[in-house]
């Protein structure tokens, strides 16, 4: 859905301006009549570039200020003072410079989130429609300390996945030198030396190998880097994407994991926001992007628009194959006894613990295979290597 910023004039002449989420301008016009405002100009905002901000704003720095905001607001600190505060002690300085100017489009009458929403690419659509809920309601500082656990889970489970995969990448980092540098440096001596001497299958592949290493390493590094460029290309594509989701999917340990952490983000953004006040369509549209899984994303949307025409959620979730059977249940009871907000919350919870040991055993698994694969390659290099020299000690006893 695309941004607006408007300038506006209220029914006193003074001026106004702000942004505003719709579908068209029609839409941007209607919602200012409703506001008591007469447009003077609307057009569709461009989004700063993060760089321009001083960089990528990290999920535990705007965890930490959505948290220290809530605590000053509840002390009873005034909204702008608390901003201020915040602008000047907050730990990284391109959230700091974005807190000032949301500072000073609230000093100019604008709501939190109508001035949160001038920085999309800081502060997320889930991000405004919750402060704009909690400010419609009278409960700004419970959404900001739920919007502050939220962004401390999600950065927990990033890390924790982040911290898992380094050893093996390092492990494979590793194995990869090693080898590329024997068969470069170590193998050419042995061709020397079995000079004349009827090799096996394994010892010619090798050397071929090590020829095609030494000798055509850039049309190698080429048909490579035109690999990588083509990958690349194929996954900016919508097709792409959703091949590679499709993909994903399908790996074994690692692809219910992918899901399930999808699963965990629909269902605790949906709870969450729903616990908060926001409507279920618009709750579910926010959470089927916050999902980031093309698949899935298309199951929600689905069950969106079976929702507004009046179906019940689960069902749909259900026909789409992509939730288990135990979590749809659980919503169903939810909608059931009008309690899904909570229960959404008590799935997340729960799928995200299964995650995580999902993660811990995938993780566990993928150190031996990789070993695995390393004594196969050096074991191969060793047979193509030796057995040559002990068939030619055997001629010559």
């Amino acid at each position: 859905m695309p941004t607006f910023q408007y300038t506006a004039r209220d029914t006193d002449g003074q001026q106004r301006s702000g942004v505003i989420q719709a579908d068209s301008e029609a839409a941007v016009v209607r919602t200012l009549d409703q506001r008591a405002l007469f447009p003077v100009r609307i057009g569709i905002q461009i989004a700063a570039g993060r760089q321009r901000r001083g960089g990528r704003i990290k999920l535990r720095h705007l965890s930490m200020m959505y948290g220290q905001l809530s605590d000053l607001l509840a002390a009873g600190v005034p909204m702008l003072r608390a901003l201020d505060t915040l602008s000047r002690t907050t730990v990284n300085p391109g959230l700091g410079r974005i807190v000032a100017e949301v500072r000073e489009s609230v000093s100019a009458g604008e709501t939190l989130a109508d001035s949160m929403a001038k920085h999309p690419e800081t502060f997320l659509d889930l991000h405004t429609a919750m402060v704009r809920a909690g400010e419609t309601a009278g409960f700004l500082e419970d959404v900001l300390t739920n919007l502050s656990e939220f962004l401390d889970r999600q950065d927990d489970l990033r890390s924790k996945v982040r911290g898992a995969m380094i050893y093996p990448v390092v492990l494979a980092s590793v194995a990869v030198v090693a080898v590329t540098g024997m068969l470069i440096f170590l193998v050419p001596q042995f061709k020397e030396f079995l000079a004349g001497v009827p090799l096996p299958l394994p010892s010619r592949v090798l050397f071929a190998i090590s020829d095609a290493l030494r000798g055509q390493a850039m049309p190698v590094l080429g048909v490579l880097a035109m690999v990588g460029v083509g990958f690349w290309a194929l996954l900016r594509g919508e097709q792409g994407r959703r091949m590679w989701a499709a993909w994903q999917l399908k790996v074994p340990v690692a692809g219910k994991a992918v899901r399930m952490v999808a699963i965990t983000r629909f269902c605790r953004v949906l709870g969450t926001m729903l616990a908060n006040g926001i409507n279920i369509l618009q709750a579910l549209e926010i959470a089927r992007d916050a999902a980031g899984h093309p698949l899935l994303a298309d199951a929600i949307e689905q069950a969106t628009e079976d929702v507004r025409a009046g179906e019940p959620l689960a069902e749909k979730l259900r026909t789409s194959g992509l939730f288990p059977d135990e979590i749809t249940e659980m919503i169903a009871v939810g909608e059931e006894s009008n309690q899904l907000e909570k229960v959404l919350v008590q799935i997340a919870n729960a799928v995200e613990r299964r995650t995580n040991r999902q993660v811990d055993a995938a993780v566990r698994l993928i150190e031996p295979l990789l070993l695995m694969m390393m004594a196969g390659v050096i074991g191969f290099i060793a047979v193509g290597l030796l057995y040559p020299i002990f068939t030619m000690a055997q001629t010559m006893r």
